[in-house]
């Protein structure tokens, strides 16, 4: 009687092997593009999941549909009423005199790509905004790969740093938002490409990308800080070369020098024009100079935008005295993040971003619960979180934690309890 020999113990690990170093040949944009659908796939099942204990709202019927659920809810619904409608000829008022929340409050490059789709595929907003925003993700998540791998340092520590980097951003908590209407993929690919850019020193094309992030998101002046700081580094650099170079050429160093330093000082003002550019189209539009601001009052229940007091305010009502020593100590965290060493070596621009989109969020952002969705911008961190180390382990207990994230996110914020909840 002859008994079957079992596989070898060897035989699947070996088939894993196999199969991940095929996946490892695939073409640079093709793993990005996997991560990035695969995340996606996980946040659609989180979706669809918490969908079907949504009770009926203002926006949606009870149980909506996975392309009512992520077109139509919360500040989607604002995106949509200005790609079919546009924005009001003067700012709404109350009885009492008092701005009311409305449509200028929200940039208007995601509507208006989203309207001239509708328009050429005949589709609804529904199947075309949510559809829009991923692909811009998807858009997004290449950028960021070039990126991160133009960082040679960070790079050489820990060779699989972009793509890890594309996944944990893929994953964030606040990621499922990539595919609903709302302009976070939009303001990631812009944000990315202006720093790819930068990083290139393709000047002129920067001066365009960043053009559009003034009209997508109100990004565009921590932007700004990020090429004065470039200005700078670049600055150190030309002086450096022209110290080293022959007695001969230094005048034509100096040259490219004052030619490459106009550059940067043209881009430094276009950026400061693209972050005021939207508050000033709606003044002259409103014929109400401070109608961009009166219109964010709204949202604040009437109170005024001062900087960092927010913060100070929001940290005593959540743990009273303690509060502001407490927020301190996170803000703390952040910045040691900022400045640790996995960040700095993936360069001055990136390093730049992450501390001044930071420090922009606090400055004009009271904390609340629509902080987790605007990290998703300062994707630099997660780049860092990940360059600490080569351990496949933290990697993957990052990823997990994060598709957890979502998970609480989507519940919490994203899923109305009528009649009020907390705006995601």
């Amino acid at each position: 009687m002859t008994a079957t020999v079992p596989a070898a113990p060897a035989a699947r690990p070996a088939a894993a092997a196999r199969a991940a170093a095929a996946v490892r040949d695939w073409p640079w944009w093709v793993q990005v593009l996997a991560v990035y659908g695969a995340a996606r796939l996980v946040s659609a099942v989180i979706l669809l999941v918490v969908a079907h204990q949504q009770a009926e709202n203002l926006w949606t019927p009870a149980s909506p549909s996975y392309a009512q659920w992520t077109g139509r809810m919360w500040d989607a619904s604002w995106y949509r009423s200005i790609a079919e409608g546009g924005y009001p000829s003067t700012l709404p008022r109350g009885d009492d005199g008092a701005v009311e929340q409305n449509a200028w409050a929200f940039y208007p490059l995601f509507p208006v790509l989203a309207r001239g789709l509708t328009s050429l595929t005949g589709l609804g907003w529904d199947v075309v905004a949510p559809t829009l925003s991923l692909l811009l993700g998807a858009a997004a998540m290449l950028v960021i790969h070039r990126l991160v791998a133009g960082a040679d340092r960070a790079v050489a520590r820990r060779p699989g740093l972009p793509l890890a980097t594309v996944a944990v951003v893929s994953v964030f908590p606040s990621s499922p938002v990539l595919q609903t209407a709302y302009t976070e993929s939009l303001g990631l690919l812009l944000v990315a490409t202006t720093l790819l850019l930068l990083v290139r020193r393709r000047y002129e094309w920067a001066a365009g990308a960043v053009l559009l992030l003034g009209l997508s998101r109100a990004v565009a002046l921590p932007m700004a800080c990020v090429v004065l700081w470039h200005g700078l580094v670049r600055a150190r650099h030309w002086w450096r070369a022209r110290a080293a170079a022959p007695a001969g050429a230094r005048a034509a160093a100096r040259g490219r020098a004052l030619v490459d330093g106009a550059r940067v000082g043209a881009l430094l003002v276009i950026t400061l024009l693209a972050g005021v550019a939207w508050q000033l189209v709606v003044g002259a539009v409103t014929g109400e100079r401070d109608a961009y601001f009166r219109t964010q009052s709204a949202w604040r229940a009437g109170a005024d935008v001062v900087p960092v007091q927010p913060w100070i305010d929001v940290s005593r009502w959540l743990w009273g005295d303690a509060g502001p020593w407490i927020m301190l100590a996170v803000l703390v965290a952040f910045a040691a993040a900022v400045l640790s060493p996995p960040t700095a070596r993936l360069g001055p621009e990136l390093q730049a971003w992450s501390g001044a989109y930071l420090a922009y969020l606090v400055a004009v952002v009271p904390p609340g619960s629509s902080l987790v969705r605007f990290l998703l911008l300062a994707f630099p961190l997660g780049a860092s979180l990940v360059g600490w180390t080569r351990s496949r382990l933290w990697f993957w207990c990052v990823v997990v934690a994060s598709v957890a994230g979502q998970l609480w996110w989507v519940w919490t914020f994203w899923r109305l309890v009528p009649p009020s909840g907390w705006p995601p």
